[in-house]
């Protein structure tokens, strides 16, 4: 299918705007243009089988564009049967993708060259692989689907070096995760929606590159789901779609402060008929962002100002294909590179408690209880782990198995539930993790204050294991 990109509206003066494009003799991709993903109109609202993407991108194009110069978008990607999810190398010469060779192929990461459109294939796995992004030591992150008697089925995130070596997986819960960028800090943002022991609602977690220190970014009202890629704007705000759950690929455009994600949600669209499925910061504090008129229309590329109550002025449209991410092709700040404390030679990881009765009265969940927590019992898949009692001041000091999911209930002395379970956790091989309170306020500070579980031995999960024998780490 040859894709017909034919219809090219500007409404916008170029001239005016400030907006500078700079020429690239020779250079396939000019710098100064975007890329972006196409998908037919007929594709738009299914559910993907496996809750991968919002719809199915079977059938998509990667095409370039450059609206000063009033031509027809390029598809890049003529070579594929599908192709989408574009992400940009920090110097703007190459392009990560995730295609379709074929059309029974499984999706695969393949990187290509800007100047000459040569392309190289970098994954070669039997399990899809898709949204990629490039990290900042040079390698990338992607979403690959896992099936096991672990996890069941998920959509976990993998690193790997440019070349396709150095594999490695960074998550471990039962869960899918999605469209996946790198913040400025160097933390992985990621959309995840918990798949066990039923769907939930979608959110944003932040982790390091190593797939440590996994927390709680976003979490929106119940119902909705984040159906694009978020973006960080060059103030420190995170720009992002969110819609009803049962809409699927648009609704608002919220954006959140990188300092208090969780207390700081503002809608920017709440007065602009339509759905918005993406924004990506411009300049001027507008967005270049993809929106359409009802369910039934196709998403074109529009200028957005938040201070008008419009969706601005149409950039790009395409009567057969919506457009659903965007990029822009030129070079860009590298983000900050982390370093890593996972030591694959040690078999666990630890996780310590304040005092699991530092409960948020606003946490989804918790009631009205009065009655102190007694105990946790840690949970697996499908069994427990063990029931372990906490200390007098509520704290607790566990060495859990690396690379497991296990999930925290917590119990009174008569073992009814007092509040959990809590969402999947994970500790790669010798993460220290600790929180203030099970579900307190994750972005409050801890008091200055000495656990008492601190002074004992960690307790060994699961239970059952008494001793283990693995290298000893030294802090320094």
């Amino acid at each position: 299918m040859k894709l017909n990109l034919i219809s090219f509206i500007l409404s916008l003066s170029l001239s005016g705007s400030g907006i500078l494009l700079i020429s690239c003799n020779g250079r396939a991709v000019k710098k100064g243009t975007f890329v972006a993903t196409v998908v037919p109109e007929n594709l738009m609202n299914e559910n993907s089988p496996d809750d991968e993407i919002r719809y199915n991108l079977t059938g998509s194009r990667i095409a370039s564009f450059n609206p000063d110069l009033l031509k027809p978008a390029r598809v890049l990607t003529k070579d594929f049967y599908s192709a989408c999810m574009p992400s940009i190398s920090y110097d703007g010469e190459y392009m990560l993708f995730a295609g379709q060779k074929e059309k029974n192929d499984p999706w695969q990461i393949w990187e290509m060259n800007l100047n000459n459109l040569k392309f190289r294939k970098i994954t070669s796995i039997e399990d899809d692989c898709t949204f990629p992004a490039y990290l900042p030591d040079g390698g990338l992150v992607f979403t690959r689907k896992i099936v096991n008697d672990t996890i069941k089925t998920a959509l976990c995130l993998f690193t790997c070096r440019r070349d396709g070596s150095g594999l490695h997986q960074i998550t471990f819960s039962p869960s899918s995760n999605l469209s996946t960028i790198v913040l400025r800090d160097g933390r992985l943002l990621t959309v995840t929606r918990n798949l066990i022991p039923s769907p939930d609602d979608p959110v944003f977690i932040v982790m390091r590159p190593d797939g440590t220190k996994a927390d709680i970014f976003y979490r929106g009202e119940k119902g909705t789901c984040l159906p694009g890629r978020p973006n960080e704007t060059a103030d420190g705000n995170i720009i992002f779609a969110e819609a009803d759950i049962s809409g699927l690929s648009g609704g608002d455009l919220i954006s959140i402060t990188y300092n208090r994600p969780l207390h700081s949600r503002v809608n920017l669209t709440s007065e602009v008929n339509g759905e918005f499925n993406f924004a990506l910061p411009f300049r001027n504090d507008s967005y270049l962002a993809g929106w359409r008129e009802s369910d039934s229309g196709n998403y074109a590329l529009y200028l957005f100002d938040p201070s008008e109550k419009s969706p601005g002025k149409l950039i790009f449209t395409d009567p057969g294909f919506n457009i659903t991410d965007i990029v822009a092709s030129d070079e860009h700040e590298r983000q900050r590179k982390l370093p890593s404390e996972v030591d694959m030679q040690v078999k666990t990881g630890l996780l310590l408690c304040q005092n699991i009765n530092f409960i948020n009265p606003l946490s989804p969940g918790t009631g009205n209880h009065t009655t102190e927590a007694t105990n946790i019992e840690v949970l697996g898949i499908d069994t427990t782990y063990g029931l372990i009692p906490v200390e007098n001041d509520g704290s607790f000091y566990l060495k859990v198995m690396a690379d497991t999911p296990f999930r925290i209930r917590i119990l009174d002395e008569k073992g009814n539930t007092v509040n959990g379970p809590c969402s999947w956790l994970w500790l790669r091989p010798n993460e220290r993790r600790g929180c203030v309170g099970c579900h307190d306020d994750p972005e409050l500070v801890p008091f200055n204050q000495v656990p008492l579980a601190v002074k004992k031995a960690p307790v060994i999960v699961p239970v059952h294991i008494k001793e283990l024998k693995e290298k000893i780490v030294e802090l320094e």
